[in-house]
């Protein structure tokens, strides 16, 4: 009954928001689209995005300036629900933020490590990261090179995650990447116990947990196909935190010789159902986690809706229905024919 008192009215709200999510037909329907302006004309049609393409020249469709918009009609929604929610929401949400943060960070790093000028209007979301953020955005999105990047970090949990890198010449993005990704599970982790009831706990556990196992999959994975790293190498990059994969499943995916071994030792894991049923006794592991996570987040939804459930399951879709229309458009932009766009959006 307490879930219920105190999760009514943002579960109402969510279901609500849940209604403008865009459905498969009509994603299949934008994908026949022949240009970017018409990809964006039709967004309009949507509440979620009609605003925020208004008196957009057609000049300014270039792929930043796309992908920004999309990003504030995430922030937007995210920013609805805090006003919605309760104290004991809100403690979910000011950790959920962490997210965001590390989506600026990576965009941010990726052009200082290139050796070009961060061209992200992060203005478009001061009011919003004021409200939710220590990070000073003006001066990180002014940041001519690394040093001065990690330098407008200062003070934050993040300068102490990734300055020593700095002093490594051969850290590429992935290192730089890789730590931020280490930082925000350790937190997600380490903090979800002070804010969460154990049920709530539960949830998250599922959600959290299950998204660190298919990562740790997918960096064994690539360790081992573009690296040939050594396995106490691999170790070293994976997130330390156990939960359907245990320490066994790992080594035994870390270990394997070829990848006709990782692939036997995968299929014999808690995750082995979910990639034969793919029908491939290889699949492809990007699909493989977006199919896991997919599943879990609406299962959590389904069976705990007067829960934190709503509200987690809630921004994973609308942040993947942002990915899927950054795919499309940038489709359209190189004239991929229909049928293959929705193949790379629609994966099962």
């Amino acid at each position: 009954m307490g879930g219920l008192l105190a999760y009514s009215g943002i579960t109402t709200k969510v279901r609500a928001m849940e209604s403008h999510f865009i459905s498969s037909s009509q994603f299949k329907e934008m994908a026949s689209l022949e240009t970017v302006e018409e990809a964006v004309d039709y967004l309009k049609q949507f509440p979620s995005y009609e605003e925020i393409f208004t008196n957009l020249e057609d000049e300014q469709l270039h792929r930043g300036t796309i992908e920004q918009r999309l990003s504030l009609a995430l922030y937007r929604d995210f920013a609805k629900l805090y006003r919605f929610s309760n104290l004991s929401q809100r403690r979910f949400l000011d950790l959920y933020f962490m997210h965001y943060e590390m989506i600026i960070l990576k965009k941010c790093l990726r052009s200082v490590l290139d050796g070009r000028k961060i061209d992200l209007d992060l203005s478009l979301f001061q009011d919003f990261f004021d409200k939710h953020s220590k990070l000073d955005l003006p001066k990180l999105s002014g940041s001519g090179n690394l040093s001065e990047f990690l330098s407008n970090l200062d003070g934050s949990p993040y300068y102490d995650c990734l300055a020593h890198l700095a002093d490594n010449p051969e850290a590429v993005l992935f290192d730089y990447e890789l730590h931020l990704d280490l930082l925000y599970f350790k937190t997600m982790w380490k903090n979800k116990s002070r804010f969460l009831s154990k049920a709530e706990q539960k949830v998250l556990s599922q959600c959290f947990g299950s998204s660190v196992d298919m990562l740790n999959i997918q960096w064994i994975y690539r360790s081992k196909k573009y690296y040939e790293l050594p396995s106490a190498d691999i170790y070293a990059l994976l997130i330390p935190v156990e939960y359907r994969l245990k320490k066994e499943d790992i080594a035994r995916m870390a270990e394997a010789a070829t990848l006709d071994e990782f692939y036997a030792a995968l299929h014999n894991n808690f995750y082995g159902s979910l990639a034969l049923s793919s029908g491939n006794d290889r699949p492809d592991l990007e699909g493989l986690y977006e199919k896991a996570l997919n599943r879990i987040h609406r299962l959590t939804s389904q069976k705990n809706p007067y829960s934190i459930a709503s509200l987690n399951s809630y921004l994973y879709f609308k942040e993947l229905e942002i990915q899927r229309l950054i795919t499309v458009i940038e489709s359209i932009r190189y004239r991929i024919d229909a049928d293959t766009i929705y193949s790379y959006i629609i994966k099962y």
